[in-house]
């Protein structure tokens, strides 16, 4: 599965003035004329040498998690790679989405991908002493006021509800009761994953409840799947596809093992500092896309599918790793910043100009 811009010439995708404004860039075009399909979500990694788009001792959003220049990563090859796919990708984000309220949802790879949008907009942002953050609960809000433009986070690691009850915390895979806020974007990101095998101290629930029934646990896959379709249930009949655009983008992958990558020895990124060439990841895609694909596919409305899986396997060499400030502990989960989530944003904003 994956979104199929129809009929377009088939160009590289053009460095920061994507967010900026002013031409089209056109780096090595590409079948330029030519009708046809291009997928934007399959292509290659390659050095850019005006890459990054971005300074990211520039930009004040960015957690210690993801910071990895600041905290000590010496290497910085993996800051020139630019996802070459064959598409058209035009600039001009902030005025094209003036008035607009943006929010991705889910998981702290929503929140990845969040601060880069904010450090993006705030790296061609002439006046930022107008740019202002907010938190309200589990929101967090940055506002471009010139351009009266919202960038919001909201944590929902599994989407659907964790409620407190007499016997502890429940993991209800068919209540979702954010929706009401949800809905009320013009456009909104949706994730989850990452928490779906978390267990002991770092699991935040003591049961599930599966329709009338309660269990201490089950299988995560299965309630991963329930938990997805109670999700594109409610997108079928609560989201007016008129006002507002939906998008869930894939299962973001790790770099713990090394086998996956025909690297046996491997156990971890702390080393990787190079892309896999080429186009496929050995072990192919992990069973949760599937499951993901599956779900998307029987939902009636609109929802578009940001397919960045297969992409982000192949950078093995953009996580923190140790370089995280936190403990120096091993992360091969999340992305720096800047990094690979700036293509995840490029890439959506390929889809919506498409749409507009």
């Amino acid at each position: 599965m994956g979104f199929w811009v129809q009929g377009w010439s088939c160009i590289l995708v053009g460095v920061a003035m994507i967010f900026s404004g002013g031409m089209c860039l056109a780096k090595g075009e590409v079948g330029e004329g030519e009708e046809g399909k291009c997928d934007i979500y399959e292509g290659s990694w390659v050095v850019d040498e005006s890459y990054p788009m971005y300074n990211s001792t520039l930009c004040p959003h960015i957690r210690r998690e993801f910071d990895c220049q600041k905290y000590g990563r010496l290497d910085n090859l993996y800051l020139r790679y630019r996802w070459q796919p064959k598409t058209v990708i035009c600039p001009d984000f902030l005025r094209r989405f003036k008035g607009k309220k943006i929010m991705y949802i889910g998981d702290s790879i929503s929140v990845n991908q969040w601060q880069s949008m904010v450090c993006l907009l705030h790296a061609v942002v002439s006046d930022q002493s107008r740019i202002f953050q907010n938190v309200n609960g589990p929101i967090t809000t940055v506002i471009f006021q010139d351009y009266d433009l919202s960038i919001m986070v909201f944590r929902s690691p599994y989407l659907v509800d964790i409620e407190i009850e007499e016997i502890g915390r429940v993991l209800k895979l068919d209540s979702l009761k954010n929706g009401d806020i949800w809905k009320t974007n013009d456009i909104v990101i949706f994730n989850t994953w990452l928490w779906w095998y978390r267990s002991g101290r770092a699991q935040p629930w003591d049961y599930i409840q599966d329709g009338d029934q309660i269990k201490k646990d089950m299988d995560r896959m299965v309630a991963f799947k329930k938990a997805l379709i109670t999700w594109a249930k409610w997108v079928d009949s609560n989201v007016d596809f008129n006002k507002t655009q939906v998008f869930f983008r894939g299962v973001s992958p790790t770099h713990y093992d090394g086998k996956e990558w025909d690297e046996p020895r491997v156990t971890n990124c702390s080393k990787e500092t190079q892309p896999i060439s080429g186009s496929t990841y050995p072990s192919g895609l992990p069973q949760s896309s599937y499951v993901v694909e599956g779900v998307l596919s029987g939902v009636p409305k609109p929802v578009q599918f940001l397919n960045i899986t297969t992409l982000s396997q192949l950078r093995k060499d953009g996580h923190p790793s140790m370089y995280n400030g936190v403990n120096r502990s091993m992360d091969c989960t999340h992305w720096c910043i800047a990094g690979v989530p700036d293509t995840w944003n490029q890439l959506l904003y390929a889809a919506l100009i498409s749409q507009n």
